[in-house]
């Protein structure tokens, strides 16, 4: 091997696999499928192979959504509310889609639907209980000082001082933190960071005399060299040191961990529907929006008859957005103007608009005149749930005015979104009502999740439909 590929494999860095999560994973595989056994065994049915190939399907299920819902991340120092809710909702998802396979090879009536009840409720409930049961487990040693850790931190900063309140904050993680190593001038430290345990002569000393058992180094990443040296002299230690970047002095989009043969990397700008997500979303457009389409298909005829009767043109009004990466795509609406305007200056409807008919008027304030995008969505050129597309006159004028905006078209527009069951619908008479309805869909872009698409979807239905600046 040559110097070039020895310094390659040493610069290689392993991603963290816990041997625990491996072994949660089969708890949950046998879980899901020895409580179906038992359950037929307690009921006196016989237990065939019908029900064994259930109880598999249940188990592989489970662990796609388990896996797609981010449940084997690491969620210490997480609230236990919120994997709970991503727990039951993979289980949720999981039973779905088995029952729809059941109906869909027509061997639903093979299984007693009884069973299928119990069974789902029994592995709901025992699932969160496994969870929970380890998270108190784990509470109750580490409280009583096993498996727990002294630590300090190297860097007097907002960083080192966030890093403080998540450890003080939530004892349960094991850790007792002691408090801070910086040897620059006192007028150069946050002065919140507290206790200050001396400086870097004195973090050697101590880690020599194993006073402290972890170290994080929050020192920003142009402070190369001092964090260099800092290495060298703990390497004369038994200390468990981590270095931990501030990445959050980025404006980071969807930003998550990827490896490319053993260079770690981190997305800045990114779109969250990549692969298996990006499949999952389409999915959920064409599942919902078909459905929601052969609902809304008499009243869309309805309107459509009163769009033609109540004023000259055609019934709907077809307007260039930008969609998915800033590509342009025809979106479709029931008009609602006695104009069509789609050039370089689209005007927002205001306020008593002389141009918006009364029945359009109508049809606005209640968003119906929007259900024609759910053709969009089966298209393929829109969501729905993401943020709305503007015309494009407006998105060349905003995109000038704020920082980021292009960045909420990571992803295809919606009907709906997180901006609008918060209140920013209808006109955006000022730069920081726009800045405001960019704001809400960056966050959503970050959090997405199956989850919160069907909140958002939720709410829409009280929240999304009327709003008192829809005119």
């Amino acid at each position: 091997m040559n110097g070039n590929e020895e310094s390659s494999v040493s610069r290689v860095i392993r991603p963290h696999h816990s041997k625990l999560t491996a072994l949660v994973r089969l708890l949950d595989n046998a879980a899901i499928f020895l409580s179906l056994v038992f359950l037929l065994e307690w009921t006196g049915m016989p237990v065939s192979l019908p029900y064994l190939w259930l109880g598999l399907g249940g188990s592989v299920f489970f662990g796609f959504f388990a896996e797609a819902l981010e449940v084997y991340q690491s969620w210490r120092g997480s609230p236990f509310s919120r994997e709970a809710r991503r727990l039951a909702f993979a289980w949720v998802c999981a039973i779905v889609v088995l029952v729809a396979v059941l109906f869909l090879t027509k061997t639903a009536t093979l299984f007693s639907r009884k069973i299928i009840l119990v069974w789902f409720v029994t592995v709901l409930v025992l699932l969160v209980g496994l969870y929970g049961g380890r998270r108190l487990l784990l509470a109750f040693f580490r409280n009583r000082g096993r498996n727990r850790k002294t630590v300090a931190i190297v860097g007097a900063n907002a960083l080192g001082k966030r890093l403080q309140v998540a450890i003080v904050e939530m004892p349960w993680l094991g850790y007792q933190f002691v408090g801070y190593y910086d040897d620059r001038e006192p007028g150069r430290l946050l002065q919140s960071c507290t206790p200050l345990l001396g400086d870097l002569k004195k973090l050697y000393e101590d880690a020599r005399h194993h006073r402290i058992a972890c170290l994080f180094i929050t020192l920003p990443m142009s402070a190369e060299k001092r964090i260099r040296s800092i290495l060298a002299h703990l390497g004369d230690s038994t200390l468990s040191v981590f270095y931990v970047p501030n990445f959050f002095v980025f404006n980071l989009l969807y930003s998550r961990w990827d490896m490319l043969q053993g260079i770690p990397v981190i997305s800045v700008y990114d779109t969250p529907f990549r692969g298996v997500d990006g499949m999952l979303k389409r999915a959920e457009d064409l599942v919902l929006g078909s459905l929601i389409l052969l609902l809304i298909s008499l009243p869309m005829l309805i309107i459509a008859i009163g769009v033609k009767l109540s004023s000259p043109g055609p019934v709907i009004f077809k307007q260039r957005r930008y969609g998915f990466n800033g590509q342009e795509i025809i979106v479709w609406k029931f008009r609602t103007m006695t104009v069509c305007e789609d050039g370089e200056d689209v005007k927002q409807a205001k306020k008593n608009d002389a141009r918006v008919t009364p029945f359009g008027a109508f049809l606005r304030r209640t968003s119906l005149d929007e259900l024609p995008q759910f053709i969009n969505v089966l298209q393929g050129t829109m969501s729905i749930v993401g943020p709305r597309p503007h015309a494009v006159a407006h998105n060349e004028q905003y995109r000038r005015l704020i920082p980021g905006y292009m960045l909420r078209h990571k992803v295809k527009p919606g009907i709906t979104g997180l901006a609008q069951i918060n209140g920013f619908r209808g006109e955006t008479d000022t730069l920081e009502k726009m800045a405001m309805r960019v704001r809400h869909d960056i966050e959503y872009i970050r959090h997405w999740s199956l989850w919160l698409d069907l909140k958002i979807i939720f709410l829409t239905i009280f929240k999304g439909f009327r709003s008192p600046n829809a005119y």
